[in-house]
């Protein structure tokens, strides 16, 4: 592995290190335990019919296992996955190059599905529900419309935006799951099984402050682990203790409960810039200089779900508890705040 790693960029690197850590079968998948037993049945009466599975969708915040979870189903089917993403699927011939190199029951893995342009969306819809194509040909000035027969395929979808999904697509979906963020029991266990894979001694608590300080997302979690695991083996004999972890995730900027500088900034934007007012997403965004998307889908689940921050119509406002976590007087009055927004 070292050796590997050696010729790679960080990205890449990156992304070798996720896909050694990922787990290939359902019992090793910690956490999503309502998921996972649904998907069990699931699965089981395909191959009991020798079918294939219904279509999933996959939705939930970035890094919480959507594309782990569509290898997994493909390794229990014992099927082949093929993979891409709504944005690489440029026009319709794309999309049926791929569906005719699947063979029966093969699962078809699109992330970011919300992305599908609307031209390749809904050609998809009779190979979902028909498995055909209707492939148009154009010459001397005349249209002709082929039908082409595909295998019964699964197709798997992954978003972090289940709203920005059209109805007739989501509907297509026989199976919808949500995947929520991690208790600290899970990510704890979670950080552990990374690091006996990677050979890292770790305590315990230590693993337990991972934990709770990684937003609730594996991805996070794993991260965190390797870059403490640099301070410990510069700073320290290569154990990760519970204070070599503190020492390191303050020095990362990471806060108690997760927050990193962006974080911090989005708040601070909120409650002291705009006096706890309602702020419009683009206006935030420009002051942070960040994307409104990147907001949208990477920062503000986690601080919803930790109640930090609150949405209306009319933008974002923060709530009492991050006045409380920055030990701020609240400006205004966040229920008034909230009304005030629609």
């Amino acid at each position: 592995m070292k050796h590997e790693l050696l010729s790679l960029k960080p990205k890449e690197e990156e992304a070798l290190f996720e896909k050694t850590l990922r787990p290939a079968h359902i019992d090793e998948y910690l956490g999503q335990t309502r998921i996972k037993e649904n998907l069990l049945v699931f699965i089981e009466a395909a191959r009991k019919r020798e079918e294939a599975l219904d279509h999933v969708l996959l939705y939930g915040a970035p890094g919480l296992g959507k594309t782990t979870l569509a290898n997994i189903i493909a390794n229990e089917l014992g099927v082949e996955i093929k993979t891409t993403s709504g944005p690489a699927i440029e026009r319709p011939l794309d999309l049926l190059i791929m569906l005719k190199s699947l063979k029966p029951r093969d699962v078809l893995f699109i992330d970011e599905i919300h992305r599908l342009s609307r031209v390749v969306e809904e050609i998809l819809y009779p190979s979902m529900e028909d498995f055909t194509f209707d492939k148009v040909l154009s010459k001397a000035g005349s249209t002709k419309s082929t039908r082409v027969k595909l295998p019964h395929f699964t197709l798997i979808g992954a978003t972090t935006r289940s709203g920005a999904i059209s109805s007739p697509l989501r509907d297509r979906f026989g199976i919808v799951l949500s995947l929520s963020f991690y208790s600290d029991d899970e990510l704890t266990a979670i950080v552990k099984r990374s690091a006996g894979i990677m050979g890292i001694k770790i305590r315990h608590e230590a693993a337990r402050e991972i934990a709770g300080r990684c937003r609730g997302t594996p991805r996070i979690a794993n991260r965190l682990l390797r870059r403490i695991r640099d301070f410990a083996d510069v700073l320290g004999d290569g154990t990760i203790s519970v204070d070599v972890t503190k020492d390191a995730l303050d020095k990362l900027g990471i806060d108690s409960i997760g927050l990193d500088e962006t974080d911090r900034r989005l708040l601070e934007t909120l409650m002291i810039t705009f006096k706890g007012k309602p702020v419009g997403l683009d206006t935030l965004a420009a002051c942070l200089s960040e994307e409104p998307q990147n907001l949208e889908e990477v920062y503000e689940p986690y601080l919803l779900q930790m109640g930090l921050i609150g949405k209306t119509s009319r933008g974002r406002v923060a709530a009492p508890r991050a006045y409380q976590h920055f030990g701020l007087r609240k400006e205004g009055d966040f229920q008034q705040n909230l009304l005030d927004g629609f």
